[in-house]
């Protein structure tokens, strides 16, 4: 491999725009790869900062590190993905963006007919729970009234 088809670490930080501990930690999740040089210093292929824009990406629309590992694990090893591989595993986010799209503007919706409403009570706001009715008539853990596009199960922790 030619020594300029390689980063540093310090190089793909910067380009990438993580830290180098983010760098780290995604190598031992199994999202990206690194060689050793003699001495053992990290050593990434230039291709990398394709890897972690997509995990950038990725990580912005709300995908699991185990999705982003599945969505990586079916691209090429042997050479540099093409344009149409990452169509091809990106397709699928369309659905995924636009169901966050529509919950976005529900609650944007939502607000406005709740700032514009002029009720000025809290106790009568669907949006405050008035006498903690979710209590009783939710199944949805947490912020119940947000819409479902924009709840995500937390990691049990």
């Amino acid at each position: 491999m030619d020594r300029h088809d390689v980063l540093t670490v310090s190089e793909v930080a910067r380009r990438s725009g993580f830290a180098a501990s983010a760098l780290r930690f995604y190598e031992d999740q199994g999202l990206i790869t690194a060689s050793r040089s003699t001495g053992g210093r990290r050593r990434y292929e230039r291709n990398v900062l394709r890897r972690l824009a997509f995990i950038r990406a990725a990580v912005n629309i709300g995908l699991t590190l185990a999705e982003i590992r599945v969505e990586l694990a079916s691209l090429p090893d042997s050479r540099t993905p093409t344009k149409a591989d990452w169509q091809r595993i990106s397709r699928h986010w369309r659905t995924r963006i636009d169901d966050q799209i529509g919950a976005l503007e529900r609650l944007r919706d939502g607000l406005d007919s709740c700032i514009g409403c002029g009720c000025l009570s809290l106790q009568r706001c669907a949006f405050s729970n008035p006498g903690d009715i979710a209590a009783t008539t939710s199944e949805a853990p947490g912020a119940a009234y947000l819409p479902s596009g924009l709840r995500r199960a937390q990691p049990a922790g």
